[in-house]
């Protein structure tokens, strides 16, 4: 009778070995399962992002170089035919508009290559905001002007002194100007509001009455060569890459950056600048200069 239990028991602890094995191996190979069609979705999308970066990259690239061959072949037929034309000057015009833009275009390639890979580097210097905001603004306003917005600034009567790359900053804040004006109908609102932090730090956001973006949107604009609204974004320049670097930059810089939208109710997006952090080293004006 003894024997018999042993032996019963035995089975049963035998049966639950099996069963603990097999429940082991059927987890381990979910665990598999779902790391491989991860994986493949994480393929899937990478796959899909090369291919819209090329489709995108060669929409980019082609049209300032058709425009570049074809001014330059006009001004060299007018060249060779001893034709004076007062189309030249306007021609040669578009070839340096276009040259710029392809210039823009792998300016930041290189940018983000280079964060990416962890070589970029800031060349910081005590910075006055509102000098830098000011000379942004000057650059985008006329594009405003164009389209009948309303540019609205908002600043602190004082703001703070901070370290910064001013070449770098003044290329987030114009890339954050370009966009609202780009994607805000003729006759809409944008909104620049700059404030000091209470350490001594500033928070610049930028915000506009446009299309908007939904989270999904927001999250595909920030990786890179990803463009929102692409059937309203080709009739635009622009990489994709213009939020992904502007982001990059401002955590370059030790600061945040953030996107609130909303479709149809337009886009805010805010970065903040840290102050001068203990033992941390900047460049004098002058220094930067020589």
């Amino acid at each position: 009778m003894q024997s018999q239990r042993r032996i019963s028991y035995g089975r049963r602890k035998s049966l639950l070995a099996d069963y603990s094995a097999n429940l082991g191996e059927l987890v381990s190979r979910q665990k598999a399962e779902a790391a491989l069609r991860s994986a493949k979705a994480e393929s899937d999308m990478a796959s899909r992002t090369k291919s819209e970066f090329l489709a995108n990259m060669s929409h980019e690239l082609r049209t300032p170089l058709n425009a570049i061959i074809g001014f330059s072949e006009f001004i060299q037929h007018i060249g060779a035919n001893g034709q004076p034309s007062d189309k030249t000057v306007e021609y040669a015009s578009h070839i340096a508009g276009a040259g710029r833009h392809l210039l823009n275009i792998i300016s930041d390639i290189l940018d983000i290559s280079k964060i990416e890979s962890g070589t970029f580097q800031l060349a910081k210097e005590n910075c006055d905001l509102r000098e830098l905001i000011e000379a942004c603004i000057v650059l985008i306003e006329p594009r405003i002007r164009e389209k009948k917005q309303v540019l609205e600034i908002k600043a602190d009567p004082v703001l703070p002194q901070v370290p910064v790359d001013v070449r770098r900053v003044k290329q987030v804040l114009i890339n954050l100007l370009s966009n609202a004006h780009k994607f805000t109908a003729e006759g809409g609102r944008i909104v620049l509001v700059a404030t000091r932090t209470p350490e001594d730090g500033a928070t610049i956001a930028v915000a506009d009455t446009g299309i908007g973006m939904t989270k999904e949107q927001i999250a595909y604009a920030m990786t890179p060569f990803g463009q929102v609204q692409a059937s309203y974004a080709r009739g635009h320049e622009g990489t994709g890459l213009g939020l992904p670097i502007a982001a990059a930059l401002t955590k370059l810089h030790g600061g945040e950056f953030q996107i609130y939208s909303e479709p149809g109710k337009g886009t805010t997006v805010f970065f903040t600048l840290p102050p001068l952090r203990d033992g941390e080293k900047t460049l004098h004006h002058q220094d930067h200069l020589s």
